[in-house]
């Protein structure tokens, strides 16, 4: 049965909104295999353990991964290319969020920690496991947010300034900034993968319940019209792994917190490919910037 598994390669699932996807995905009839990142390996395989599912027909791997350092992500990508040798690489699962300031860049980086979680290593790690990727025709779903309408069009010409490491941006506007910097990666990504994948950008929602706001001063509304438990989150990611009425415009990948393709005029701004270009470098660029051996 496990030869008919199908793999996921996904971050930010080791807790929240993502731990919840993964439990709903592994009550299931069809069986997965998941290669997870985790900061903290023990705890997530505490997390996990305390699941009840069949675990000879979903085998769960968890490797360390830092999503605020591109090392690691480095690191991390070379263990899964390990583990997915002879496999199919069925689906990337893009989740890893946190919110916080601008003030500080993590291991020395220009970029403040937000963009480079929220944005910069997903990117990266896309660039990693691009061959697989297109070899397998890969699903990949970056976990976007409604947040992105929040960008004020007078911020759009400002955005590099306002997600440097030190940038007095407020912390507030700093994740809608940086899930909308995440949302141009999704097209970029759906432009440069062409037909060799499938590329969705998904909203779960405001969930309150999730860890997202740690370490922040962020209220997040219970009473939010937009509010959503944990599972109704959980369910939308998954949502957006299964669905396949995917609209006829390659443009519209948006899939809302409700289940429908958001318009294009909702995120409009994110249609641009000069700025999608300008956020999304490559991984020789990336690599020089940040300091990390090819």
């Amino acid at each position: 049965m496990a030869n008919l598994a199908k793999t996921i390669v996904a971050t930010g699932v080791s807790s929240g909104l993502g731990f919840e996807a993964m439990r709903q995905l592994l009550e299931q009839s069809q069986p997965y295999n998941i290669i997870l990142g985790a900061r903290n390996t023990q705890r997530a395989k505490e997390a996990y353990d305390a699941l009840k599912y069949d675990r000879d027909a979903n085998p769960v791997t968890i490797l360390p991964l830092e999503m605020n350092d591109l090392g690691k992500v480095q690191s991390f990508a070379s263990q899964v290319q390990q583990h997915l040798q002879g496999t199919k690489l069925d689906y990337v699962l893009l989740n890893a969020g946190i919110t916080g300031s601008a003030a500080a860049g993590p291991t020395g980086s220009k970029w403040c920690e937000p963009f480079i979680v929220n944005h910069l290593s997903h990117h990266y790690l896309m660039h990693l496991l691009k061959s697989k990727i297109s070899e397998s025709k890969s699903r990949v779903v970056f976990v976007s947010s409604g947040a992105v309408r929040m960008v004020p069009d007078e911020y759009i010409p400002k955005l590099e300034e306002s997600v440097k490491a030190g940038a007095d941006t407020d912390g507030r506007l700093v994740y809608a900034i940086t899930k909308f910097i995440g949302l141009l990666g999704a097209h970029w990504w759906r432009r440069e993968l062409g037909d060799k994948a499938t590329v969705v950008a998904v909203s779960p929602g405001l969930i309150p319940a999730t860890g997202i706001a740690r370490g922040y001063d962020l209220k997040l509304n219970h009473n939010s019209p937009d509010a959503k438990s944990p599972a109704e989150g959980g369910a939308n990611v998954l949502r957006a792994m299964e669905r396949n009425d995917l609209p006829e415009d390659p443009e519209q990948i948006f899939l809302t917190s409700w289940g429908e393709w958001w318009p294009k005029d909702v995120y409009g701004q994110s249609l641009d490919k000069k700025l999608q270009d300008q956020f999304c470098p490559s991984k020789e660029q990336i690599e020089k910037e940040e300091g990390l051996a090819a």
